[in-house]
């Protein structure tokens, strides 16, 4: 048995949907899909995923970020929000914890974050350093086992089973905005005094995975190797010359990290079959997945 996550920045899913985005949820279904930038309320979003368990944090600007996750197995939990980041991160659509039965019984939390893109030199990126320092606390509490049974502060709690987290298995799946490494993106040498490529950024994850003990999913299953990318511009010859980011990311903790078997990015064959900027990104885990009639 196995479990497939996917994680999405859709751009925007009323023009995803528009542009093809349907023909690939026909052909993929995955257990967990993890969505950024969805910009649409529930009344919006739920339709186009019929048959799942869909949950969403929706930024209180219309139109803007937003993030969800929709899912074949049961969601016993849900929690909004990073703690320590009010005002800042109150309704942004940036943060969503997801608690979810898989079929033998097990707890797996999920996560869909969409990290600010930034600009240096303005108020954009200072929020991005915070919400990335902030991301690090809450990384550092899911890790080693805090706060399993505790709302996320500025959100809302469905329930909660009293297990303790220490023994739960994590991923945090979105688009961060960063790309970590040298291999991470084609034009580094150009990119590093851009948003995406700062030292200040690059730093955060370096201490997720180094000082934390979170592991980089797609770079485990990829190897030391470039890319494979996530996102290209829209612009120029980026999407037909392959110069693209690895921004989009599974990161887990070390026992799930362990059962990551495979994985797979489904960049279109042509420029003209895109339905948004990034590539669904899937990762598939040796957990029992969803079971029709289980």
């Amino acid at each position: 048995m196995s479990l497939e996550i996917t994680s999405l920045n859709v751009g925007g899913i009323r023009a995803a949907m528009r542009k093809g985005m349907g023909s690939w949820l026909r052909a993929n279904s995955p257990d967990v899909l993890c969505l950024q930038e969805v910009r649409a309320p529930a009344e919006v979003l739920d339709p186009f995923l019929p048959g799942r368990d869909n949950h969403q944090s929706v930024c209180r600007i219309k139109g803007r970020a937003g993030v969800a996750v929709s899912s074949l197995l049961p969601v016993s939990a849900v929690r909004e929000g990073l703690p320590g980041l009010e005002p800042l991160d109150t309704h942004t659509g940036r943060w969503l914890e997801t608690d979810l039965t898989l079929a033998d019984g097990q707890m797996l939390t999920v996560v869909s974050a969409y990290v600010h893109s930034g600009e240096v030199g303005t108020e954009r990126q200072e929020h991005k350093l915070a919400f990335l320092e902030a991301m690090t606390k809450r990384l550092a509490e899911l890790k080693g086992g805090a706060g399993a049974t505790a709302s996320a502060k500025g959100g809302a709690e469905n329930t909660a089973d009293g297990s303790d987290r220490a023994e739960r298995q994590v991923v945090v799946c979105g688009d961060f905005n960063v790309a970590h490494r040298e291999a991470d993106l084609k034009n580094w040498r150009g990119n590093q005094k851009n948003a995406g490529f700062l030292p200040q950024e690059r730093a955060a994850l370096t201490g997720w995975f180094e000082d934390l003990g979170w592991v980089d999913v797609g770079r485990q299953l990829a190897g030391e190797r470039e890319g494979p990318y996530t996102w290209w511009s829209w612009r120029g010859k980026a999407f037909d010359n392959d110069t693209g980011w690895r921004i989009d990311y599974q990161i887990a903790t070390p026992g799930l990290a362990a059962k990551a078997v495979d994985f797979r990015i489904d960049k279109p064959e042509r420029y003209d079959g895109r339905w948004t900027d990034h590539a669904p990104f899937a990762v598939v885990y040796d957990l029992p997945g969803y079971q029709p009639g289980g």
